[in-house]
């Protein structure tokens, strides 16, 4: 009985949100002068509905995939890492130095190459901001989100210095060679790329549900002192859980460079960016692998059904941006009520009223067989 209240506590808590943010964006495109159900009828018939749209919808939720896994790895044990988009960022950087400055090598080799750098990359940006945290205590969310500053410096210093392309009308690096791409599969813009998340995706579930380290990552999450106090080094796993989430976080970025951009530019990872997207799905997916799947799909569903709103209706494609706003209020909410006891008391309620609805048809139950 417990099990399944949480099991619909989580159904709940993910589903909530996304209805609220739908609903709030259908009242403002009824405001407009426009038909809400038109409107996301479109968006959804076009982006999950139709081969075309769904590949398409599966080649954005690839990096989103894994960004939401990077931060969710963390946040499960209590980590707030808030530096996925700076390992993504920087990881997609050199990964196109890669990909531009190697010439005639086998493209199996190339692309291997490539997508390990953008891994050895988040590894090593990442390993400043967990080491300060399991060995000398400094919050780590702070350390994360300057760094995000500091690596956004960097790249642009190195795009508009010895890397710029000059034949480029925009600042950019030079664009990476062939063999170094990721090649469109099925005639759509689905690459290889998603499989590699999908890959990715199921080690980490395998780690998260069956492993040792997601039971470590678990118990520190809940309380890292009795953990210690348990005989886990405490202080170790910290720094192992955050060079997988920097792992993850240049993959995320060098995939995205080599199935989608080709070229690192100044606006490579988009507003607000994939590491801030990441951030959004972990929190819709409940932190977990599977919830992060979904949420990813979703939330590639929406950028893909925006392209067709502005061609099939007459709502500007931003509102899809209104809807992730109210989106990302709405989980803010949640979060500030998970930390608050809020969402345990929502709980309770919600075990209580099928409780109640339980005990209400076994006494109809009874009565009609009495009858």
């Amino acid at each position: 009985m417990k099990n399944k209240n949480v099991i619909l506590s989580n159904i709940y808590s993910v589903l909530l949100p996304v209805i609220i943010a739908l609903f709030i964006g259908g009242i403002i495109i009824a405001a407009i002068g426009e038909n809400p159900f038109l409107t996301y009828q479109v968006m959804i018939q076009k982006s999950l509905f139709s081969a075309k749209g769904i590949l398409k919808t599966l080649h954005f939720a690839a990096p989103l995939i894994l960004t939401g896994l990077a931060i969710a790895i963390t946040f499960k044990a209590n980590i707030f890492n808030m530096g996925v988009e700076g390992a993504a960022v920087l990881g997609a950087f050199f990964t196109g130095v890669v990909g531009f400055s190697l010439k005639g090598v086998n493209p199996v080799l190339h692309v291997t190459l490539c997508l390990l750098t953008g891994m050895l990359v988040g590894i090593i940006f990442t390993l400043i901001p967990a080491v300060l945290k399991a060995y000398f205590k400094v919050n780590e969310m702070v350390v994360t989100l300057m760094l995000n500053y500091v690596v956004a410096e960097v790249v642009k210093f190195l795009a508009q210095g010895i890397f710029k392309d000059p034949a480029s009308g925009y600042v950019s690096t030079y664009a990476i060679a062939e063999s170094a791409m990721f090649k469109k599969l099925f005639n759509s813009d689905l690459t290889l790329f998603f499989f590699i998340a999908l890959l990715v995706f199921g080690i980490l579930y395998v780690i998260f549900k069956k492993s040792k380290l997601g039971f470590e990552i678990t118990a520190i999450g809940k309380n890292p002192e009795f953990a210690e106090a348990a005989g886990m080094n405490v202080a170790k796993k910290i720094v192992v859980i955050m060079l997988i989430s920097g792992a993850v976080s240049g993959l995320a970025g060098a995939g995205f460079l080599m199935s989608e951009k080709y070229r690192f530019t100044l606006d490579f990872s988009g507003s607000p960016g994939l590491g801030w997207d990441g951030m959004l799905i972990a929190l819709l997916g409940n932190h977990s692998p599977i919830g992060v799947f979904v949420a990813s799909v979703f939330y590639a569903a929406l950028k893909t059904g925006s392209e067709y709103i502005g061609l099939f209706t007459n709502v500007p494609k931003d509102i899809v941006g209104v809807i992730q706003g109210i989106l990302i209020l709405c989980l803010s909410v949640k979060f500030v009520s998970r930390n608050t006891g809020l969402m345990g008391r929502w709980t309770q309620w919600l075990g209580k009223i099928r409780s109640k609805r339980e005990n209400a048809m076994s006494v109809d139950g009874r009565e009609g067989e009495q009858g």
